[in-house]
């Protein structure tokens, strides 16, 4: 793999739902000035990126955040969680980007779907991802490629229609400085909530780390494509955030479940592409559900079969060689989430976001600590080597952001400790199983091997 096509891959990883679904949530924590928590959240990325790439250069393996974390801590609870938030993580993300693709669907047909038909729309729209799923990741993979193009399109569409709006009287450019806080936040717990919001629409740069072994020097390579994949899309993130604000009012935006679309409509009024954006917003965040849970498939498929989970989650269908038990349990667990969110908050694909950038935030901090532990292993050879203030940096501020100082409602929380909970619950019915038959939970651990472990 050579630069390019690496570039391309992160970027379209990281492209998707969030902007598509939360810029209206962020606009309502900050008011105008939605741009600014994009512009943290790219900057909390980059502390952690340049870990990940110390880490990636230093240890070429594609196994990410588990295999860090066992060299670093060698402590096998530990590997395990880490390798079962980013599970975590892929679910709920998956299941944000279910919540929104109904929404965008009830929008571009205007069906007018209340809130028990959006859940419906989602729960089949997350059965049919399952079966993709199953069917193999050849498929998968070529989807991904489509579906990255068409998101990425949807996107230039709405800073297109700012920029035409610049010769027209549509836009009030004022409101992109207008900083307008919730009554009960200030300004730093507003600007550090809506962070935790917008960081969602960052991650997926964690991901590239399972491409290493497919890239040539990874060391010269790597550190170069992966911090410009980062800084354009904040770019296109923030001109996104700053037409949005300057053409929609910034109460509209909040409370509409499609805000880009009422973008398009307010800068584009009468135009047909006006009309085409629900349907790109569809294909985007079903390219961030289909990414997400192949992910999560594979690492479960991966834990099982190093029997950290029970091994029946490790058995593959007899033709399509695909971890069929593994993609019924993600998809499980996805589908008791949507209906279970979506009718106890009122804003679920906020709530469901939230837990995604919570549960990485979490694996970031740990990450990056991880980054300093090692410095204690010197390799040979040429790897990137992160200032060990910005390690320290990035792990500070990806715990703060985990942390309900930063202003998270205790409903991503609740549905963490959930997930996390069922995780746990597995592994100690291996551990026990295990036990009797006489294997050693040291002996089951092995992430060089665990498949996308990002």
């Amino acid at each position: 793999m050579g630069p390019k096509l690496l570039l391309l891959f992160i970027v379209g990883d990281i492209l998707g739902t969030g902007v598509y679904a939360l810029t209206g949530d962020i606009a309502a924590e900050v008011g105008g000035a939605a741009w600014l928590p994009f512009l943290v959240a790219f900057v909390v990325a980059t502390l952690t990126a340049c870990g990940y790439l110390e880490l990636v250069t230093k240890y070429p393996h594609a196994a990410g955040a588990a295999l860090y974390t066992h060299k670093a801590f060698g402590v096998h609870v530990v590997t395990f969680v880490v390798a079962f938030l980013v599970v975590s993580s892929g679910i709920t993300s998956a299941s944000t980007a279910s919540r929104a693709f109904a929404s965008n669907l009830s929008a571009g047909f205007g069906l007018g779907l209340g809130n028990g038909g959006i859940v419906l729309v989602a729960l089949a729209f997350m059965a049919l991802v399952a079966l993709v799923n199953v069917r193999g990741v050849g498929e998968s993979v070529k989807a991904n490629v489509v579906l990255t193009l068409v998101e990425l399109s949807g996107l230039l569409l709405v800073i297109l229609v700012g920029v035409w709006a610049l010769f027209g009287d549509a836009a009030d450019w004022s409101r992109v400085v207008a900083f307008d806080t919730p009554s009960d936040k200030g300004v730093f717990l507003a600007v550090t909530t809506a962070t935790s919001l917008a960081f969602f629409a960052m991650v997926g740069f964690e991901d590239s780390v399972n491409m290493v072994e497919e890239v040539r020097e990874p060391h010269r390579i790597f550190p170069k494509v992966m911090l410009t994949g980062l800084t354009v899309t904040a770019a296109i993130y923030v001109l996104v955030s700053l037409v949005a604000v300057a053409l929609v009012p910034v109460g509209t935006l909040a409370e509409s479940p499609t805000p880009l679309v009422e973008v398009v409509r307010a800068g584009a009024p009468g135009l047909p592409m006006a009309e085409i954006l629900p349907f790109i917003s569809m294909f985007a965040v079903a390219n961030s559900a289909l990414i997400n849970m192949l992910m999560a498939s594979r690492l479960v498929y991966g834990l099982a079969r190093q029997r950290v989970l029970p091994p029946a989650l490790g058995r593959v269908h007899a033709v399509r060689r695909t971890p069929w038990v593994a993609v019924l349990f993600t998809t499980g667990l996805a589908l008791a989430l949507i209906a279970y969110v979506s009718f106890a908050d009122a804003d679920a694909v906020a709530v469901l976001g939230g837990t995604t950038s919570l549960l990485l935030l979490a694996v970031f901090a740990v990450v990056n600590v991880a980054v300093l532990v090692l410095r204690r292993d010197p390799r040979p050879g040429r790897y990137f080597r992160t200032p060990t203030a910005v390690a320290a940096l990035g792990a500070v501020a990806c715990l703060y952001l985990v942390t309900p100082l930063s202003g998270r409602p205790a409903a991503q929380y609740r549905i963490a400790g959930l997930l996390l909970a069922v995780g746990v619950l597995l592994w100690l019915v291996t551990v026990l199983v295990n036990r009797r038959l006489g294997i050693r939970t040291r002996d089951t651990v092995d992430p060089e091997t665990i498949d996308a472990a990002g």
